[in-house]
């Protein structure tokens, strides 16, 4: 576990900050509440700027019984890392919602830590797309995913 918190307000105090690049430490403000999952699977970020976010998570506690890294905790570290993105660089008063989750999975990994970096592909007035590069130790792309969020006010 990260010890990270799994408050909410974390996350509605991002949305709420006229611009979150005012943060010094917008990292560890982004760990502090990467959500109850995100904590379980070990995510960390290590880098949130308006070009490309990186976090990273661990493999082991996150294989499927054959001791390979679960394409299901990739899915869940890309959405993670895009989903963050996403929030940061929507309008003030908006937050990004994922609406399309697209993995492709490459090779197989069983030990170490993989890093997940996330560019934008599309930003709109409406839509974001963003793509998440997956790599291992070796710099070896284990996945790569395209994510889709709808930018809206929140409810």
């Amino acid at each position: 576990m990260t010890g990270a918190s799994t408050d909410p307000e974390i996350l509605a105090l991002l949305r709420s900050l006229a611009n979150p690049w005012d943060d010094p430490d917008l990292v560890g403000t982004v760990n502090a509440g990467v959500g109850e999952l995100a904590a379980a699977l070990g995510i960390r970020f290590v880098e949130v700027g308006r070009d490309r976010v990186r976090a990273t998570m661990p493999v082991v506690g996150n294989r499927q019984p054959f001791g390979l890294l679960h394409g299901g905790a990739s899915a869940a570290l890309a959405e993670t890392v895009g989903s963050i993105h996403a929030v940061l660089i929507a309008p003030p008063g908006q937050v990004g919602l994922g609406t399309e989750l697209s993995c492709t999975h490459h090779r197989a990994v069983t030990e170490g830590t993989v890093e997940a970096v996330c560019t934008p592909l599309h930003i709109g007035r409406t839509m974001v797309t963003l793509e998440i590069a997956i790599r291992d130790e070796a710099d070896r792309r284990v996945c790569t995913a395209r994510l889709s969020c709808l930018l809206r006010a929140p409810r």
